[in-house]
């Protein structure tokens, strides 16, 4: 909106102002309202939406006092609290105006006035409503996320000791603000863990913000968390806020964190330390006020390793740790998880929602799942849409091509299933992007290593090939 289409008040008991205030403003501003009544202020905010208002601070002959003037500030503010409010003050009176200040009116022009003077002061005024207004409508628009991210909820599958286990630890961290650290193999569901600590915390109503940093890269490893300023760097046409600083007042999910560089890791150590964020091209910091959760799928020893991870930001991150257990330790949830995804997927692709036969059900349950549940999910994907019979079937879940042989020499398996007349460039890439995730276990980040491929890249090959 412009300021041709904004709308003023002004209230002053003197018509000669008014008739003045009027010339002058309907020059900048779209429409201009004027009263020497106040008590037409409650019908007109009623009927109009005003941007500024323009309050004398006295209405009656030789009154001086400004008692009138801060009567009608706080009758507007109680009937629109995002109100804008400019007083009109005599020169005697600019201590009343000050008060007047405190009390909730933005700004003051002294009679008699200088043009310029309540040009700029009303445009500053009306931008000011502006910027409250997006706030408002930001703050609804949180509100109606945050409350549907909470609506669409979804379980810890699984009624095993571990998952027990893990359930009570959950249920005690997420009321406090300790940071907390989540590992566990690939596909465990550390971030839907993640979640559900976020909407059981006092951080609940707040922003849940997610960043994978195995999809970052080292160059804007600063400028995607820390944010930068216009002209930081080649490229930086505008400035952008960092996720750290879009996260401020809820939680942000750092995920793979055992990607960051050790350098990189000492800067964000200080960040959390401190508190602050500086962006990449200033040297202002910003405060912050985030709650932290972390995960990676580096084991322990791998953590304890000061060559590819600082001790210090360890300690830092891992107030509460969570070790999510791999499907293979819990196959007793084997049943509930499949039988979960298979209503879901039924409905998605409309069909029918089937049982698992026994077979299937014995073969989901001793198969080593190196996927976990991200590979429960797409098998039980897979089945909903290829079976043809009254119930889900073994081959229906295809484990034999898509996922790690379930015992003997994984590599040796890959390459047996390569037959050698077989040259089809299509099969081929999806047999070796097979052989290299049962390789490692699913580690995206090892598998893309070992392939030359980005982790981004070996992704979109694993949908190509529904992998």
């Amino acid at each position: 909106m412009t300021e041709l289409q904004r709308k003023i008040l002004v209230v002053d008991d003197d018509d000669d102002i008014l008739t003045a205030s009027k010339l002058l403003l309907k020059r900048k501003f779209g429409f201009v309202q004027t009263t020497n009544d106040p008590e037409q202020i409650p019908m007109l905010l009623a009927a109009n939406h005003f941007d500024a208002i323009l309050l004398d601070m006295n209405f009656s002959p030789g009154e001086s006092s400004g008692k009138q003037g801060f009567t009608w500030l706080k009758r507007i503010l109680e009937l629109d609290p995002d109100s804008v409010v400019v007083m009109i003050t005599a020169h005697g009176n600019l201590d009343l105006a000050v008060e007047a200040m405190k009390h909730g009116a933005t700004d003051f022009v002294s009679k008699p006035w200088q043009n310029e003077k309540v040009v700029a002061t009303l445009s500053a005024a009306v931008k000011l409503r502006a910027s409250r207004e997006e706030a408002r409508s930001l703050k609804r628009s949180n509100r109606a996320l945050v409350a549907a991210s909470a609506s669409q909820e979804q379980a810890l599958l699984g009624s095993s000791s571990a998952m027990e286990a893990l359930s009570s630890l959950i249920e005690r961290s997420a009321p406090t603000e300790a940071n907390i650290l989540i590992t566990g193999e690939n596909g465990t569901g550390k971030e839907l863990v993640a979640r559900k600590i976020h909407q059981h915390s006092l951080r609940a109503e707040q922003v849940f913000l997610a960043v994978d940093l195995g999809a970052v890269s080292e160059t804007l490893f600063e400028s995607e968390l820390f944010g930068h300023r216009k002209g930081a760097f080649t490229g930086a046409n505008e400035g952008r806020i960092g996720r750290l600083e879009a996260a401020n007042g809820g939680t942000l999910f750092l995920d793979e964190i055992g990607n960051i560089p050790l350098h990189l890791q000492a800067k964000l150590l200080t960040v959390l330390e401190q508190r602050q964020v500086t962006p990449v091209g200033s040297n202002e910091p910003v405060d912050i006020d985030v709650r932290v959760i972390s995960a990676t799928n580096l084991s322990r020893r791998q953590l304890a390793d000061e060559n590819s991870f600082r001790q210090d930001l360890l300690f830092r991150l891992n107030t509460v740790e969570l070790t999510l257990p791999p499907l293979r330790e819990r196959a007793e949830d084997i049943e509930q998880i499949a039988s979960y995804y298979a209503g879901l997927y039924a409905r998605k692709y409309n069909k029918p929602n089937k049982p698992f036969s026994p077979q299937a059900l014995s073969l989901m349950q001793a198969y080593s799942w190196p996927g976990n549940v991200r590979a429960l999910r797409h098998a039980v994907e897979r089945a909903v849409i290829l079976c043809e019979s009254d119930c889900f079937e073994p081959i229906d879940l295809q484990l034999e091509t898509h996922g790690a042989a379930p015992a003997g020499d994984i590599r040796a398996a890959s390459e047996a299933q390569i037959s050698a007349s077989d040259l089809n460039l299509e099969r081929l890439e999806m047999r070796t992007i097979q052989a290299a995730l049962q390789k490692h276990r699913y580690n995206i980040s090892h598998a893309a290593k070992e392939l030359g491929l980005t982790r981004a890249a070996l992704y979109r090959r694993m949908e190509k090939h529904d992998l």
